[in-house]
């Protein structure tokens, strides 16, 4: 069974728990649409946040759609010069899946642009 690594990233318009929150569902609904996946595949998510996000933990959005069942963990970004502020970027291990299609909302588009 094929396992693939599908990232995502998203930006954030203030440091708000429910901003937070809501657009990191946004993303994570995004990603299983484009990639048909469902949570049962999904291994784990790894989500990190750049550190003027710190109102609510990204992984919260994954319980509030219903995955809390799926493993999932929080980390500070780091604190890089010059870096997308407001950011919430994801990492999903997901099993099953032919390839994987990566997903940039809002100002984070401008990250599927090139290396990040």
């Amino acid at each position: 069974m094929d396992i693939h690594a599908v990232r995502g990233a998203t930006t954030v318009p203030a440091n708000d728990a429910e901003a937070i929150i809501l657009r990191t569902a946004e993303l994570l609904q995004e990603m299983a649409a484009r990639n048909r996946f469902t949570p049962e595949q999904i291994v784990f998510l790894l989500f990190t946040a750049t550190p003027d996000l710190n109102a609510a933990f990204p992984a919260r959005a994954a319980a509030r759609l219903g995955w809390a069942a799926v493993p999932r963990l929080d980390a500070q970004e780091m604190d890089v010069p010059d870096a997308l502020p407001r950011c919430v970027r994801v990492l999903a291990v997901v099993r099953g899946i032919e390839r994987a299609e990566h997903v940039y909302l809002h100002e984070a588009r401008r990250l599927g642009e090139g290396p990040s």
